[in-house]
């Protein structure tokens, strides 16, 4: 029998599969596809403050292994979220889930804390400080690593949570954002983001998407998620949610064996609903197949 359950900070996982931020909606949607409660926990959709209806469509475009989107973080507002987003998903999924904080100033992302700090189903805070696909605010906080460090100081003034930060790829240097927020109190990481992309239509000869760029995800991000992960866990000491690419239970020991602790997974469930249940399923194989007792074990392996 082997072990797959980990630990985030106190937080003890079954195991280490986590759905998305944006891409597995509040949970209760897949519920009635598979019992969710076999996932380690789930990110929800992203939520600012006040209630969002995203970007003008199109906001999906697809590509050679992955995607493109540019959603624009549509969602009801915390205060939606909080009573009605959250107690439906509590009538199906008994764990504790990871709540993901968007906004477009530091006031957005404290106030979005604060509304949410009392909420007994989450566990911990996700703050999104890398969403490429809105304008002001959002990725503009996770390029520059003194911005960064200001976002993790106020939301860990207002909550007693933990807080991991959001980071993202689009950046020459991820290390020193990662440092900058360990530094300023982050108690995680989390990581990575989409990539900036952009697809055009050779009839229309202008951009697929109404916003131009999107974030793009899938397979082909892989490598670059295994890379940074890698070089940040070499640089801080807490843990690391990792994600970037994932589709099946060999990518989740892969990104484990870099340095994370946890594993998402974004854009799979959108090509096949049932991604993270099969993950789930295949790890104890997977596990066997490279002689791994306990998953717990392999963090930071390759290192």
């Amino acid at each position: 029998m082997v072990d797959t359950s980990v630990k985030l900070g106190d937080w003890v996982l079954d195991n280490p599969v986590i759905p998305a931020s944006g891409t597995f909606g509040y949970g209760y949607e897949f519920a009635d596809l598979y019992d969710i409660n076999c996932l380690g926990s789930l990110s929800i959709k992203g939520t600012t403050i006040e209630g969002r209806f995203g970007n003008p469509t199109p906001r999906i475009a697809e590509c050679a292994s992955g995607m493109l989107n540019a959603v624009g973080l549509q969602n009801p507002g915390a205060e939606q979220v909080k009573t009605v987003e959250l107690p439906r998903l509590a009538k199906c999924f008994s764990k504790k889930v990871v709540a993901n904080v968007s906004g477009f100033s530091i006031e957005d992302y404290v106030a979005v804390c604060e509304a949410l700090d009392g909420e007994e189903q989450v566990g911990i805070f996700e703050v999104n400080i890398s969403c490429p696909n809105v304008h002001g605010g959002g990725m503009a906080f996770g390029t520059d690593p003194a911005s960064a460090a200001a976002v993790t100081r106020a939301v860990k003034a207002v909550t007693t949570k933990p807080v991991y930060i959001k980071l993202s790829p689009n950046v020459t240097d991820i290390v020193s954002v990662a440092k900058a927020c360990e530094e300023a109190g982050a108690d995680g990481i989390s990581m990575i983001n989409t990539l900036l992309g952009m697809r055009l239509d050779l009839n229309k000869r202008k951009p697929i998407l109404a916003n131009k760029t999107g974030g793009f995800s899938g397979p082909a991000i892989l490598p670059v998620a295994v890379r940074m992960i890698y070089q940040v866990y070499e640089a801080v000491k807490i843990p690391i949610i990792g994600m970037g690419g994932v589709s099946s239970a060999r990518d989740v020991l892969e990104l484990m064996m870099a340095g994370a602790t946890a594993v998402e997974v974004g854009a799979a469930n959108l090509v096949n609903p049932y991604a993270c249940r099969d993950i789930v399923r295949d790890l104890p194989a997977e596990m066997k197949k490279y002689g791994i007792s306990r998953l717990s074990e392999i963090i930071g392996g390759a290192h």
